[in-house]
């Protein structure tokens, strides 16, 4: 008799119950069970409030939204680094039915004004500037493109003032009539996923999508009202809005704001100062810390958890963070923009191993299976195939783009991810790269992943990217870009050779080696290995003739 082999699909059951709750309601339960415990801490600027008090801000400035004439499914934009108005304004959208949409806060001008045509801003909420971006010098050169956007308030200006002073004299009972319309299933966030070739695409998110994946996260990290969550990833993308702050509220934690944006002593120091129990970061960032100097010098010894995720999360980096960072429960999860964003994670009861070396099980609630990109059939365990997941989380779909949409869910309203997945015989799910990341060489099927992997093995290497480049003769040849440690000497090409021989098939030793101080990335901490590809064409000179 023949077996069947398993098939490469799991589906994970929960006792805890999904969440039927508005954001703006799931508040209010926090806020009557903790209201005088903390919940924001903005370090940079000295501010702190507790639930109540933060509870009576959100209204003042849900109710002055409403008194600037916001209605339900309204589009309110943020265009601005971490801070507390950011999350002021989540809340507060949310209150009122405003779909809030993230801007993010490294686009120029000409990106600017496509985000907010696209998506039909009416107010936009910006900061006067941040590092070199002169926001009000570049919202003045698109105003007049931008017919529909009435109205333009800057934080910490009088036109902010004036916002919350006006919701100050509003009528509570009109915001509690107001929420009293609002559905779950509404959509209340736009976030603009990074375009790789065109326009960004705006991804299209519940009440239901974006509390029940916070609040989930949360579940798996075991928080408590005694919990403080440092957030150092910008709360423009889901890893800082949904899995840190709507984790946190959702379980009366308290938000830790280290700085406005991602500064690895400043990090450390909040970790220290405010006794965080978590952190998170995307794997550069605990690279950063881990690297300083003075790393030593600091107390994390209230740290026990936190998350790793946005880009695939090197083992030795992870064993370093359980280690020397106190993070014994710390947890990888890995999801994308549109799946809200966390499809699996890995469990405070795992092994070492599971921990580090996949990206855990199945959310609660939710499908995954991994299919053959061409048939779209499921595969066995253990076989490579695209990554997909169905359940709650999936977006309600991308911003007015419905055939965009119907090319990312298909009709049974699964969400194909694009990325590379094998799934063993107990459900953990290892990312083998992205489908256009695979790099072909003499026929050989070559995942960078598993090639930077091995490279992190190499006592001189601190960070490793590996891409593919055109090749005459094998079609594609793999070039390694290289962050050195501090102290060390550039790497050769021959001398990596020399390392890997004899521990690496031959078709998977990088031909080209380039030595950087850091590689391209998007605000969210992810690698732009299309940005590497196209430099590496220059630098090796393969540009076609």
């Amino acid at each position: 008799m023949v077996s069947t082999p398993e098939l490469s699909y799991t589906s994970a059951v929960s006792s805890v119950a999904l969440l039927g709750d508005t954001i703006g309601t799931n508040l209010e339960r926090t806020v009557a069970r903790y209201g005088d415990r903390e919940a924001l801490v903005d370090v940079a600027t000295r501010r702190r409030w507790t639930y109540s008090e933060l509870d009576v801000e959100v209204d003042e400035l849900a109710l002055g939204l409403l008194q600037a004439g916001i209605e339900k499914g309204d589009r309110v934009g943020i265009w601005a680094p971490n801070c507390a108005e950011w999350v002021l304004l989540q809340y507060a959208s949310a209150k009122v039915g405003a779909v809030l949409v993230n801007v993010n806060p490294a686009y120029r001008a000409h990106e600017l004004t496509y985000v907010i045509n696209q998506s039909g801003l009416r107010m936009l909420v910006s900061a006067v500037r941040h590092k070199t971006s002169d926001y009000k010098s570049m919202l003045s050169q698109v105003r007049g493109q931008c017919p529909g956007l009435s109205e333009v308030v800057f934080i910490g200006q009088p036109s902010w003032q004036a916002l919350m002073e006006a919701g100050g004299l509003g009528d509570h009972q009109r915001l509690r009539e107001r929420m009293a319309q609002l559905s779950a299933d509404d959509p209340i966030n736009i976030q603009y996923t990074s375009g790789t070739t065109g326009f960004p695409k705006g991804a299209t998110l519940s009440h239901h999508n974006i509390m029940n994946n916070g609040y989930f996260v949360g579940e798996l990290v075991h928080y408590t009202a005694a919990d403080r969550v440092a957030v150092p990833v910008p709360f423009y993308h889901c890893f800082g809005m949904v899995m840190g702050n709507l984790a946190a509220t959702s379980h009366g934690a308290c938000i830790v704001i280290p700085a406005p944006a991602f500064d690895p002593a400043a990090t450390l120091q909040a970790v220290q100062d405010e006794r965080c129990t978590s952190l998170y970061g995307v794997p550069t960032m605990f690279i950063a810390e881990l690297g300083l100097a003075n790393f030593a010098d600091y107390d994390l010894s209230t740290l026990r958890t936190g998350i790793m995720a946005g880009s695939p999360c090197p083992v030795e980096v992870m064993k370093q963070v359980v280690s020397q960072m106190h993070m014994r429960e710390v947890a990888i999860a890995y999801g994308m923009t549109e799946t809200s964003p966390v499809s699996t994670m890995t469990r405070t009861e795992d092994d070492l191993a599971r921990r580090t070396q996949t990206v855990g099980r199945t959310m609660p609630h939710l499908e995954t299976k991994v299919v053959d990109p061409a048939t779209g059939l499921t595969l066995p365990r253990g076989v490579a195939g695209e990554l997909c997941t169905r359940g709650h989380t999936v977006m309600l779909g991308y911003w007015n783009e419905p055939e965009k949409t119907a090319e990312a869910i298909d009709a049974a309203r699964w969400m194909h991810t694009g990325d590379l997945a094998t799934m063993d015989v107990d459900g953990y799910v290892n990312i083998v790269g992205r489908i256009k990341d695979l790099v072909i060489r003499g026929g050989e099927n070559v995942y960078p992943r598993e090639v930077e992997e091995f490279l992190y093995s190499h006592p001189d290497i601190a960070d490793v990217q590996v891409v593919g480049v055109p090749d005459e003769r094998y079609g594609e040849e793999l070039m390694a870009w290289v962050v050195m440690r501090p102290g060390t000497s550039p790497l050769t090409a021959e001398a990596l050779r020399q390392f890997c021989s004899d521990r690496l098939a031959h078709f998977k030793i990088p031909r080209y080696v380039h030595v950087v101080d850091g590689f391209p990335m998007t605000v969210t901490g992810k690698v732009r290995k299309v940005q590497m590809r196209e430099a590496a064409l220059e630098i090796l000179g393969l540009q076609p003739r």
